[in-house]
């Protein structure tokens, strides 16, 4: 098992041996619950479903109901499928915790949403300089300019950079060194920042290409 689903609570810093800072942030990994198991034979895979997170009974609908009552779980917030090599090894009901995933001094990645910022210009949103502050510039200082060629093509290509929604997307920090375990109360201390807004639900997963 290589993945866990947790919650971003928020930065903070700790020292190291040398009295260095070292901002993390802290995440509450689990406990998740297995409530369905995929295998090659019977679904073209292998595969777990995981759930976390706590919600009330009358907020899932019956089939969702259904799906928990059959794992013997409560009701869950999140839902994840998480590819394994042997399902066999897996329960439905299982509890799976932080530290049976992760221990300090390994590396991590993290998926999750970014924060939304709504409609932003080219400068925020694409570190555009601006134009000239100066020198006949009448209130165009922070406009994106031409965005055309000319006669040919006639259009504009796809991908210009322009002004638009921004954020509000899945984003995965990768490498992150874990700082520290906190397997009594399901803490994880990823050093530097990852994706989204504190209380938003993250993805963690063993580093794909780890590196000292």
């Amino acid at each position: 098992m290589n993945t866990i689903i947790g919650r971003k609570l928020g930065m903070t810093q700790v020292f190291d041996d040398e009295a260095r800072a070292v901002p993390v942030t802290v995440i509450k990994a689990g406990p998740c619950f297995v409530v369905q198991v995929k295998t090659l034979k019977a679904d073209g895979y292998n595969a777990i479903q995981l759930a976390f997170g706590e919600v009330k009974a009358s907020k899932v609908n019956k089939p969702a109901a259904g799906h928990f009552a059959k794992a013997g779980v409560a009701p869950a917030e999140t839902l994840v499928e998480v590819r394994v090599d042997d399902p066999a090894e897996y329960q439905l009901g299982q509890e799976l915790k932080i530290g049976d995933v992760f221990q300090a001094g390994s590396r991590a990645d993290v998926s999750g949403v970014s924060k939304g910022k709504g409609f932003a210009g080219v400068i925020k949103r694409h570190n555009f300089s601006g134009q000239g502050a100066s020198h006949g510039n009448h209130k165009k200082h922070r406009a994106p300019g031409s965005i055309g060629a000319c006669a040919t093509p006639a259009r504009v290509f796809k991908g210009m950079r322009m002004a638009g929604r921004m954020g509000g997307e899945q984003v995965t920090t990768l490498n992150l060194h874990v700082v520290g375990v906190d397997t009594e109360r399901d803490l994880l201390l990823l050093e530097g920042s990852v994706p989204g807004p504190k209380g938003s639900v993250v993805l963690v997963r063993e580093a794909v290409k780890a590196r000292a």
